[in-house]
């Protein structure tokens, strides 16, 4: 897949409002309100913005923090980036393909892996499988 870039205009155009804001302007959809936190059917989560995939349905969770949790993301799908908003110090994480903001990997998981990928639902899109 090729780099994703558009002009806001475009992005503003093709998402919706929350999802603009979520993915595009780094905001944060309120926890415990994402259609995707009881989402438990085998499927593939995807990038809103971009479609492309990101996380499977083997690599979820509940974390009971308020908004989807993966252990581990597919590899090359994410990019790192240190956020040091808010007071504290985290590691932002984006899709690789077209910059958008998806949320937050902490390393406080539970699993082998020892990540929580925290996830806002309004940048995902999900299929089942």
């Amino acid at each position: 897949m090729s780099k994703v870039t558009k002009t806001d205009a475009q992005w503003q155009a093709e998402l919706t409002p929350e999802q603009y804001q979520v993915t595009r302007l780094k905001g944060t959809e309120r926890p415990f309100t994402g259609e995707l936190i009881e989402e438990n059917r085998a499927g593939v989560y995807s990038c809103v913005c971009c479609d492309q995939k990101l996380f499977y349905s083997s690599q979820k969770f509940e974390s009971h923090c308020g908004w989807p949790s993966f252990d581990e993301c597919e590899e090359g799908t994410i990019a790192y980036i240190k956020d040091n908003s808010h007071g504290m110090t985290r590691t932002e994480i984006v899709c690789a393909n077209c910059d958008g903001h998806i949320g937050h990997v902490f390393d406080d998981g539970p699993t082998q892996t020892g990540k929580r990928y925290c996830v806002n639902s309004v940048a995902l899109s999900f299929s089942p499988s």
